[in-house]
């Protein structure tokens, strides 16, 4: 990469952090009170809320994840978007207005004021944090994957400085600062995504490149891809293919590929591929453009129905699980006014996901290289500068680039702010001094964890995190609020159940335990996708422990009922407030 490219996009990524700031310091200047810094005074109106919620909701994983889901697996990895906005078509039925007016401040305060219980409340909390945290992984590891890759910055420094920036903006103004960057970054988003898209569309639209084609995608021109982390690889064709390192566990020195078919292709090797040569994929992607463009392959797995089954339940349901989505819900003044929002983030979401979806389709014929190691994340931030080329190209790219970490600051923004109101309330005494400390201690913890942790594709990790959502705070809200028969000890046996079942296989997933072999069969498959079991469990274990406990249903339950589901006009509505 050139020096002047190099100038290009860290000036485009200093104007987008420096425009983040900005925005955030002008927020923070009317935040005073303990209310503004959790739920900005309940003052945020539909359009401008629902604009911030899709800007923290648009994360690494929807920016870059998503386009190289479809350019590695095609078809089927469109679930993605798709479960990723249809998720706010439940939040908009079933939780949006019930959730707002009960008046709660976090979703911890929602479990107490439900199920009058303390330990119900403390367990909600501490799955809120675990959410939190792990959600905020790959935001960082993101930010660290795109200033490497722009920049050739180490992989540390991105994390660290979104995390600092993050902290910054939460610590400095807390929920009504970040209304204002989320709803700011949104729209920096949609521009940063939908220009390239376009205009690398009436590119391919002059190629006129085929898609569906039963070949392999190929390199246009001689190609050099390094290898980082063992990989195992699908090679179509071994004409013009040549690699340097450690081949099916033998030291090799700019050798052919024996044969077509699998091979195992150790860290540090080379892989030389001449203009016109077929390139290969990671081990259970698609290798033709036929098997790619059609659906019922899966995401890489041998059980395709079970993947896109557990992925439709994990996005759908696990976006009312999501604790930095649901806390911008108590920002709206009433339940009508949160449902109102609920449908304009639906409308902003789908012209959103139009643009990586497209980004995706030509990533797979302007950058196939990317499939070899499977690091497909790149393929946004690499893709101008392959198809458009020359300083347009440049732009393109720093464009993008900012866009990038907007979605990086957008996320982690939301989520510490959760992350802070939950411990500032619930551990310590729910003062603005203590919002500040928790914001503080939330922030560093995640930025050590994203370093140590092994990096799977984003939307991947983040459909595992939605998985863990879905099997724990989703029961919770759609029990609590429409079923009467939810207890305390049901709540804390589902959350419990549900979160250390999916949130031990998505540690295991993340620690690369699936992807380095050390299990197989259902169990791998399971571990990679545990939405499809885990989410039934905890719905089960909720009811059935409710059951068995009845007499432990709250007091005055016909009130609480009447508090979440009577429009506000009627005046059953008392607004909860914080500790100042």
């Amino acid at each position: 990469m050139s020096t002047d490219v190099d100038a290009l996009t860290a000036t485009a990524l200093a104007l987008a952090a420096f425009a983040t700031v900005a925005v955030g310091a002008y927020g923070g200047r009317l935040s005073r009170t303990t209310s503004d810094f959790l739920v900005a005074s309940r003052s945020v109106g539909p359009r401008w809320n629902a604009a911030a919620i899709s800007g923290e909701y648009l994360s690494a994983a929807s920016f870059l994840g998503v386009a190289g889901l479809v350019a590695k697996y095609g078809a089927d990895a469109l679930w993605y978007p798709v479960g990723f906005t249809a998720g706010y078509l439940g939040l908009l039925l079933f939780v949006a207005a019930p959730l707002r007016r009960s008046g709660a401040y976090t979703v911890p305060d929602f479990a107490e004021f439900r199920l009058d219980s303390r330990a119900a409340r403390l367990t909600a909390m501490t799955v809120v944090v675990v959410v939190c945290i792990l959600y905020l992984i790959p935001q960082l590891q993101g930010a660290g994957l795109t200033l490497n890759i722009l920049l050739g910055a180490p992989v540390w420094t991105g994390a660290v400085a979104v995390g600092a920036i993050v902290i910054v903006n939460v610590v400095g103004g807390g929920m009504r600062s970040i209304t204002f960057v989320q709803a700011f970054q949104y729209w920096l988003k949609l521009t940063a995504i939908a220009v390239p898209a376009l205009v690398l569309l009436t590119v391919y639209l002059t190629d006129r490149a085929a898609l569906g084609d039963p070949v392999p995608p190929r390199v246009d021109q001689a190609t050099t891809v390094n290898v980082t982390t063992p990989v195992t690889m699908t090679v179509p064709e071994t004409a013009g293919l040549s690699i340097t390192g450690t081949l099916d566990g033998n030291i090799v020195e700019n050798a052919p590929f024996p044969a077509t078919g699998e091979h195992d292709v150790g860290a540090g090797s080379v892989i030389h591929l001449e203009a016109g040569t077929a390139t290969p994929v990671v081990d259970g992607a698609p290798t033709t453009g036929e098997g790619w463009i059609a659906s019922g392959g899966g995401l890489g797995g041998r059980q395709p129905l079970f993947e896109v089954l557990s992925l439709i339940i994990a996005t759908f349901l696990g976006t009312m699980g999501l604790p930095h989505v649901l806390v911008r819900f108590y920002t709206n003044p009433d339940g009508r006014s949160s449902r109102r929002t609920a449908l304009v983030v639906i409308a902003l979401l789908s012209l959103f996901y139009l643009f990586p979806t497209v980004l995706g389709v030509l990533a797979r014929l302007y950058v196939p290289q990317l499939l070899i190691t499977g690091t497909s994340d790149a393929a946004v931030l690499l893709l101008p500068a392959a198809a458009v080329g020359g300083l347009a190209g440049q732009i393109l790219a720093a464009l993008v680039a900012a866009g990038a970490i907007a979605a990086f600051l957008a996320t982690s923004s939301g989520l510490l702010v959760s992350v802070a109101g939950a411990l500032s309330t619930d551990v310590l005494r729910g003062r603005v001094r203590d919002f500040r400390i928790a914001a503080l201690i939330g922030g560093v913890i995640p930025i050590g964890l994203s370093l140590a942790a092994s990096s799977l594709e984003l939307s991947r990790t983040v459909g595992l995190v939605f998985a863990v959502a879905a099997s724990t705070l989703c029961p919770l809200l759609v029990l609590g609020i429409w079923w009467r028969g939810l207890t305390a000890p049901g709540a804390v046996a589902g959350l419990i159940v549900g979160g250390v079942s999916s949130g031990a296989a998505t540690s295991l997933a993340i620690a690369g335990v699936v992807d380095n072999d050390m299990l197989g069969g259902w169990a791998a498959e399971i571990i990679g996708y545990p939405a499809a079991v885990t989410v039934p469990l905890a719905f089960a274990t909720m009811v059935l422990v409710s059951l068995a406990t009845r007499r432990h249903l709250p007091q005055d339950l016909s009130r609480t009922f009447a508090r979440m589901h009577v429009p506000e006009r009627l005046g059953m509505g008392i607004e909860r407030l914080p500790s100042e």
